[in-house]
């Protein structure tokens, strides 16, 4: 959000605030200097998204771009719970494509994922590369992307970009907003930044005997500056382009889970307990981007690496130990 407003964009932003606080408000309308207009409610309720189409248009601001990132996002959790992400991922992605149809808004930006890819892929990954998702959360995203791709054939003056996102992480350097799950974190970074905060006693790091570096999984770890950075250049470019256009989003190299785990022991200056597990289902030994069709197309490329990723994650973190929830 504030990339995008830091690019000149008027925003309504939408949160069921299953997984978020309104905290966040107050702190994103502290780094931006100016009230932000919000609506708590869910992406599958048309109903609300049909009022706030027709309210902005009658304010004389319609809405123009619709950037989706309401999803369900833990590949262990879609395995163990499938249905609650096809209704989410799927249904409210439909719930909105339909009400965006009727208010005639046809600019999407999509927030997709490198789990679509095929898993028998080499890396790096690339968009044109065969999609073959081997766990629930791939599929949802993949679905969407297939909905997506049918739309813009449908109609040519409705236009997609899918950003494939590859494994953000870290924080707004402010230290004021980072992630904060509820409950136990389904994801490795707001994990490991509980353990070394005192909220968690331990790491589990799913799977030592991979054929990598390390024994431990290789992921494209990505800053989520750079990502929101990346969405602001989505928005511009999907203004004046046509159809459906995947693009990635990574650094454009691998870390492995123990290279992060010693990154941000670096970062803060001790060690962080860890045990080996077993492998998770539904996750791959390997994923890394090709990152040229994000230089090409949007002009963008990641600036800070993993320790930048690291620091400024645990500014977040130390800063607030209880995340959202503390007082204040």
């Amino acid at each position: 959000m504030v990339a995008l407003i830091e690019a000149g964009y008027d925003l309504v932003i939408l949160d069921n605030l299953s997984n978020s606080s309104r905290k966040v408000l107050t702190r994103l309308e502290k780094i931006v200097g100016k009230p932000l207009e919000f609506v708590q409610g869910d992406v599958r309720d048309e109903a609300l998204l049909g009022r706030i189409f027709q309210d902005a248009a009658h304010r004389g601001k319609p809405l123009s771009t619709v950037l989706h990132f309401a999803a369900l996002k833990a590949v262990g959790e879609s395995v163990r719970e499938p249905l609650r992400y096809y209704d989410n991922n799927v249904g409210g992605t439909l719930s909105l494509l339909r009400a965006m149809q009727t208010a005639n808004v046809k600019k999407f930006v999509f927030s997709s994922s490198a789990t679509v890819y095929d898993a028998n892929l080499t890396c790096p990954f690339q968009e044109g590369n065969p999609i073959g998702p081997i766990n629930p959360y791939g599929w949802t995203k993949a679905m969407v992307e297939r909905v997506l791709c049918d739309m813009c054939t449908a109609n040519d003056q409705f236009s997609a970009i899918v950003l494939r996102y590859f494994n953000p992480i870290g924080a707004h350097s402010s230290g004021l907003i980072g992630e904060d799950p509820s409950g136990i974190p389904n994801n490795l970074f707001p994990f490991l930044t509980q353990v070394a905060v005192g909220r968690r006693t331990h790491l589990s790091v799913y799977g030592g005997d991979y054929p990598t570096v390390d024994g431990t999984g290789v992921r494209d770890y990505v800053h989520v500056m750079d990502l929101a950075e990346g969405h602001a250049k989505a928005v511009a470019h999907v203004a004046d382009t046509k159809g459906f256009v995947p693009i990635n989003l990574g650094t454009g190299h691998g870390t492995s889970v123990l290279q992060l785990v010693r990154a941000f022991e670096r970062a803060i200056g001790r060690t962080v307990p860890f045990r080996i597990e077993g492998r998770r289902p539904g996750d791959l030994a390997e994923s890394w981007a090709d990152v040229a069709h994000a230089s090409k197309l949007l002009g963008w490329a990641a600036k800070r690496d993993v320790d930048q990723m690291c620091q400024d994650g645990w500014r977040w973190q130390s800063a607030n130990p209880e995340g959202y929830g503390q007082a204040g």
